[in-house]
């Protein structure tokens, strides 16, 4: 693992006794420092994403500048909670999370000291670490799926399909589960615009709404062979729930066991319409090569034009490696 980081950095946060411990690894060296409690750090995390997603709606009596300088002050309390001095050892390269399963649905990006990074989010350091050997996509086709009922109509994929050669395109009646079971089935990238619904309760009944009913995580793991990267536009897709030993049911999560080697999901609510701007960003970069983390830094900074942008990719993580 420490060959393969070289200068970049894998933060294990460990979850003893209800306190937190960040492992940084690289550089040779693994260093251990104390960090929060978890459940300061679960309010924390309710608290940030909370604030997001009123601002990617604009449901609060506060300017959008003020509820950004409120969202932006979460996110400094998170990362104490979570970091600790961590924070100050994180070097200058990219950064993987590793989190224990409580900790899944942080934005990590509204931490200060993560959100100018390249920065990857992983079940385990071993999960990660196949991913990344796995090396980049490479040539292959490029699935983009529109679900029904978006209220940006699914206006992202007007804008993204001429970036690739061919793309297979399912939407108004052609996006059945069936139908993108089989176009995903071994692709290159898959990229779904779909309104999603976790089931903390149940995570396999988790689904993104498509035009015959629910895909679901069963239907996901009919696949043959997983495709290597997939961006998923819709709401909560990047959510995950512990089922025991840190072990995640989800969308994302079940797409990284499958073989999907990265996955951009969010993990708010996020709006359909501010959400576009920045799915045709992060496609641009893709499309000329870039891994997905910094596919979606570089999308997200080119979209912070407002509150309400900015609030909207900082509510999307990378799942995965490149």
């Amino acid at each position: 693992l420490l060959a393969e980081l070289r200068a970049d950095r894998l933060l294990e946060l460990v979850d003893v006794d209800g306190r937190l411990h960040v492992l940084v690894c690289g550089s040779g060296l693994v260093r251990r420092y104390p960090a929060g409690s978890v459940e300061e750090a679960s309010r924390g995390i309710d608290i940030a994403r909370f604030g997001l997603s009123r601002l990617a709606h604009g449901r609060s009596t506060l300017s959008p500048a003020d509820l950004l300088a409120q969202v932006e002050g979460s996110g400094r309390a998170l990362e104490r909670v979570l970091l600790g001095d961590a924070a100050r050892h994180l070097g200058d390269g990219e950064v993987v999370i590793v989190p224990p399963g409580r900790l899944h649905a942080v934005p990590w990006a509204l931490l200060p000291s993560l959100r100018d990074r390249s920065v990857s989010v992983a079940p385990s350091a071993g999960t990660w670490l196949r991913a990344r050997r796995a090396g980049p996509p490479g040539d292959g086709r490029v699935v983009l799926v529109r679900g029904p009922g978006l209220r940006s109509e699914g206006a992202e994929l007007r804008d993204i399909a001429p970036e690739y050669p061919a793309p297979v395109v399912l939407g108004e009646g052609t996006a059945t589960v069936a139908g993108i079971l089989d176009a995903m089935d071994g692709a290159r990238l898959a990229h779904v615009a779909a309104h999603g619904a976790f089931r903390a309760d149940s995570p396999l009944f988790s689904a993104l709404r498509v035009d015959d009913g629910p895909l679901t995580v069963y239907d996901l793991e009919r696949l043959r062979r997983a495709p290597r990267q997939v961006v998923l536009s819709s709401c909560d897709s990047g959510l995950t729930a512990p089922t025991g030993a840190d072990e995640l049911l989800g969308l994302a999560s079940s797409l990284i066991q499958l073989g999907t080697t990265g996955i951009v999901a969010s993990v708010v609510l996020v709006n359909d319409g501010a959400a576009v701007p920045l799915m045709v960003e992060l496609h641009r970069r893709l499309a000329r090569g870039a891994c997905l983390p910094a596919a979606l830094r570089d999308a997200r900074r080119a979209t912070a034009a407002d509150p309400v942008s900015t609030a909207t990719g900082l509510s999307f993580v990378a799942l995965g490696a490149c």
